[in-house]
């Protein structure tokens, strides 16, 4: 082969394209179970802590006044100054245990 005729050859074939490919497919599918899974525990791990957060607010308000709160009594800038979180795993408001004065998790069910 001429260095003219190798230098009118560009691009790639349908082969190495196919490669390039299936060697991306590959790593898709090695990759994106692990993001996901990733992705689910951090939200497990954020409801862990906003129940917490929560439920050290519902002691600090029975403390303070005498009695165990509402959800709505803690809806203040004292406590929670940009508002109650919501739940990460299922997106939906905490509701506070009428038993134990206390959230227990999200509404799909309960975290240890």
């Amino acid at each position: 082969m001429t260095v003219s005729t190798y230098a009118r050859r560009r691009g790639f074939t349908l082969f190495e394209l196919l490669c390039v490919v299936i060697v991306l497919g590959l790593l898709a599918t090695l990759i994106l179970p692990r993001a996901v899974a990733a992705r689910n525990e951090a939200a497990e791990k954020g409801c862990y802590h906003n129940r917490l957060l929560i439920n050290s607010a519902i002691e600090r308000y029975a403390v303070a006044n005498g009695t165990y709160p509402t959800l709505g009594d803690l809806n203040v800038p004292e406590y929670f100054p940009q508002g109650i979180p919501t739940c990460p795993v299922s997106g939906n408001a905490y509701t506070i245990d009428g038993t134990t004065q206390q959230i227990q998790g999200h509404a799909a069910g309960v975290h240890p």
